[in-house]
C-alpha cells in the first residue's frame, strides 16, 4: 500500500478508482463499499484508492461535539489495506481545504489532483464548502471530466444502519460483542510500547504503555484483554483513560498489565484486543486504594480469560 499526504505528485500519480470518507473503524458498511471499489478498479484497470481526512472535519469546526475516535490512523490504514485498498490519500483538513466550493473540489482535487476515473460514494455523501456538493453534482460534471460515478446503498443489520456511530455507541456501552459484529472483527487498538512513569512497576503491576493520539477515544475504562505481537497471544488487564488518581494532565493512555510476563519490550508494535469491559475508570483517594482495585481487576480478568480459553 502507498500512503500519500494530500494529492499525488509526479511519479506517484496514477489513475484511481476512489472512495472518499473518514472510514473511522472501517466497519462492515465500509468493507462492503471497499469490496465494490476493488471490483470496479479491476474492471476499469485502475488502482483502488481512498481519500480520508485528518483531523475529522468536526474536530476543526465543532471540537466540543466532535465524535469519539473508533480507530487511530495506524489501525485505519491496516484495515483499509486488508480490504484491498492500494493507495490512501490522507488529506489535512483545515479551513482552506474546507472552503473549497463543490466545483473546486471536483476540478482541483478529484480530477487534477487525484486523477479519479471512477468514484464510489455512499448514499449520504456530501462535499465542498457547507457540504453543498452531492452525488447529483458529481454525475452532472462526470461527462466533461471523464469519470464514472456509482452509489452504494446503506448496509443494514437487523434493520439498523451499520455506521461508525453505531460502533461508537457499542463501545461506549461496553458491548464488545456488538462492536465486533459491526466491525466484522474483534475491536483492538495497536501502537508501539512507550516508556512511562514506571508507577505500575512500583506498585507490583508493571504495564505496557501505548499513547492514544486522540482526545476522545471511543472505548474507555478497564478491560480484560489479549495482546498480540509478543509471540503468542498474551492475556492481561488494561486501562484506557486519564489516570485521574495519579495525574491531572488530561493525557489519554492505554496501559496493559500482562499476566506472568516480565520482558522489556519498549518500541515493539503490539495490538491490544479488548475482550470484556470490567468497569469504568475511577478516581481513588489513595495509591493503596488504586493498587487494591488493580489487584481485583487483574483477578477478574485472569479468571474470565481462562474461562473463555477453556470454552473455545
Amino acid at each position: 500500500m502507498k500512503i500519500l499526504r494530500g494529492i499525488a505528485r509526479g511519479g506517484d500519480r496514477v489513475p484511481v478508482a476512489l472512495a472518499i470518507g473518514n472510514f473511522d473503524g472501517v466497519h462492515r458498511g465500509h468493507q462492503a463499499l471497499l469490496a465494490q471499489l476493488a471490483a470496479a478498479a479491476r474492471r476499469h484497470g485502475l488502482s483502488p484508492a481512498v481519500m480520508t481526512f485528518e483531523p475529522h472535519p468536526r474536530e476543526l469546526f465543532a471540537p466540543s461535539t466532535a465524535p469519539a475516535r473508533v480507530a487511530n490512523i495506524r489501525d485505519k490504514i491496516e484495515a483499509l489495506a486488508a480490504a484491498g485498498v492500494e493507495r490512501v490519500f490522507i488529506q489535512h483538513f483545515n479551513r482552506r481545504f474546507a472552503s473549497l466550493t463543490p466545483e473546486q473540489f471536483i476540478d482541483d482535487v478529484l480530477v487534477a489532483g487525484l486523477d479519479a476515473r471512477f468514484l464510489l460514494v455512499g448514499d449520504d455523501f456530501r462535499f465542498g464548502a457547507r457540504r453543498a456538493g452531492d452525488v447529483e453534482l458529481l454525475r452532472t460534471r462526470a461527462p466533461q471530466h471523464g469519470y464514472v460515478v456509482e452509489q452504494l446503498a446503506t448496509v443494514e443489520e437487523h434493520g439498523v444502519r451499520v455506521s461508525s456511530s453505531e460502533v461508537r455507541e457499542a463501545l461506549a456501552a461496553g458491548d464488545l460483542v456488538r462492536a465486533a459484529a459491526l466491525l466484522g472483527r474483534p475491536y483492538a487498538i495497536s501502537g508501539r510500547v512507550l516508556h512511562g512513569r514506571k508507577l505500575g512497576r512500583e506498585i507490583g503491576f508493571p504495564t505496557l504503555n501505548l499513547r492514544l493520539a486522540h482526545k476522545r477515544p471511543a472505548a474507555h475504562g478497564i478491560y480484560a484483554v489479549k495482546v498480540h505481537g509478543l509471540g503468542h497471544s498474551r492475556p492481561g488487564v488494561a486501562s484506557i483513560g486519564l489516570r485521574p488518581t495519579v495525574e491531572d494532565a488530561g493525557r489519554w493512555l492505554l496501559e496493559v498489565h500482562l499476566f506472568d510476563f516480565a520482558q522489556q519490550v519498549y518500541g515493539r508494535l503490539v495490538r491490544v484486543e479488548l475482550v470484556h469491559k470490567l468497569r469504568d475508570e475511577t478516581k481513588y483517594e489513595s495509591l493503596q486504594a488504586l493498587t487494591t482495585a488493580i489487584r481485583n481487576d487483574a483477578a477478574k480478568a485472569r479468571a474470565m480469560l481462562a474461562d473463555a480459553h477453556q470454552t473455545t
